[in-house]
């Protein structure tokens, strides 16, 4: 029998209410500094609103392995089973601590494409760079030091050092790139937390200020990254890092053989997909939700890469 077809348009306002109740769910929690409460209440909200999807979905980046992830757990399976075979990456809370501690850019983040169309990423890090749209490909890579990036991206724009911001998240691992980055004269915008964020931000340049994005952080985040990209344009670079072989064993279980391999945005997300993002507090990408007497809102974009739709709808839900 053949399978249905993967119709994005029809699926992408399903996509956003999934979107919408995770970040409805977690907003009571939002400076409560209880991280793995408010990670729950996303992860129920959005696990309940997949399974009323007319889809076949299996979760391809997810809460983890089944044994550590109760719900939402890799390869675990969603819809009604009636729909399009896809795969789906989510996050239904990047950035627990930012909700923990009501700090900006908490979102709760999904992707969808149809089945084979994103990287099964194990649960390592990733050394990433991006950069936004409108440059020639290749303009920075992976194979260059920090200081050269910089250099190059400047080059391109047409711009000195100086003019240049690039997006990092805070972490001792991350010192030397820092010392590195700052003899260039870029300016640095350092987050504590949510590199899905960070990187979605060079693909609006001229509104978040943020030209370039390089560091490590977790590859299934890389991934979803990646499906914004991939909808609102831009480059990105990925290679898997390893501390030990417990993790070079967790990319062999994933399939991956080449662990030194450099994917491209379009190797980690391979198809057509759509992406939805919520605010759960403010940012520069989407509002938090805000509190009215009566109701919650929320603000959602919601992105198809077919058709390189970027669409930003506001959610007034009565309480």
């Amino acid at each position: 029998m053949a399978q249905p077809d993967f119709n994005d348009r029809m699926l992408s306002l399903g996509l956003a209410r999934v979107s919408e109740a995770a970040a409805l769910a977690s907003a009571r929690l939002i400076g409560r500094g209880d991280e793995k409460a408010a990670d729950q209440a996303a992860v129920n909200a959005m696990r309940d609103q997949l399974n009323l999807l007319d889809i076949a979905g299996t979760v391809v980046i997810g809460e983890g392995e089944r044994d550590e992830a109760p719900m939402l757990y890799i390869g675990e399976e969603v819809g009604t089973g009636k729909g399009p075979e896809v795969d789906i990456a989510l996050d239904p809370l990047e950035g627990t601590t930012l909700t923990a501690k009501d700090m900006p850019n908490a979102l709760t983040v999904i992707a969808m494409g149809p089945r084979g169309s994103m990287l099964h990423a194990p649960d390592v890090y990733m050394d990433k760079l991006a950069i936004g749209p409108g440059y020639r490909t290749g303009v920075v890579t992976m194979d260059m030091s920090p200081a050269e990036r910089v250099n190059a991206l400047a080059a391109a724009k047409g711009c000195s050092t100086e003019d240049i911001t690039v997006c990092v998240l805070e972490r001792p691992r991350h010192e030397d790139m820092i010392a590195e980055l700052r003899s260039t004269g870029c300016a640095i915008s350092l987050i504590t937390d949510g590199d899905v964020a960070g990187i979605i931000h060079c693909a609006e340049a001229d509104k978040t200020g943020i030209d370039m994005y390089m560091g490590s952080g977790g590859a299934p985040e890389g991934v979803l990254a990646a499906a914004a990209l991939k909808c609102m344009g831009g480059q990105m670079f990925g290679r898997l890092t390893f501390r030990n072989d417990d993790e070079r064993a967790r990319a062999a279980k994933a399939g991956i053989t080449n662990l030194d391999r450099v994917y491209t945005r379009d190797d980690l997300v391979t198809k057509d997909v759509i992406f939805a993002a919520t605010g759960v507090t403010d940012g520069s990408i989407v509002a938090g939700i805000k509190r009215e007497v009566g109701y919650l809102t929320a603000e959602t974009i919601l992105m198809r890469s077919k058709t390189g739709s970027v669409r930003r709808m506001i959610y007034r839900n009565p309480v």
